[in-house]
């Protein structure tokens, strides 16, 4: 059965891509969900543009 709802970002902004992988075959975000992404956005609040992703977060908090 598939199934379909709505994706809701924690934040507001423009939307520049969309992984067009992803909408081919939906099953990548199971197999590895940080190279499945679905979208990257430009986030409207520049303070926000400064997160980190995955690896810089990794480095950050060492052998936490």
């Amino acid at each position: 059965m598939k199934s379909a709802s709505d994706a809701y970002a924690p934040v507001a902004g423009e939307v520049t891509a969309a992984n067009e992988a992803v909408k081919a075959a939906p099953e990548l975000v199971n197999q590895d969900a940080y190279a499945a992404w679905l979208w990257r956005m430009r986030p409207a609040d520049a303070a926000l543009a400064g997160l980190l992703d995955a690896a810089a977060y990794e480095k950050s908090i060492g052998d936490a």
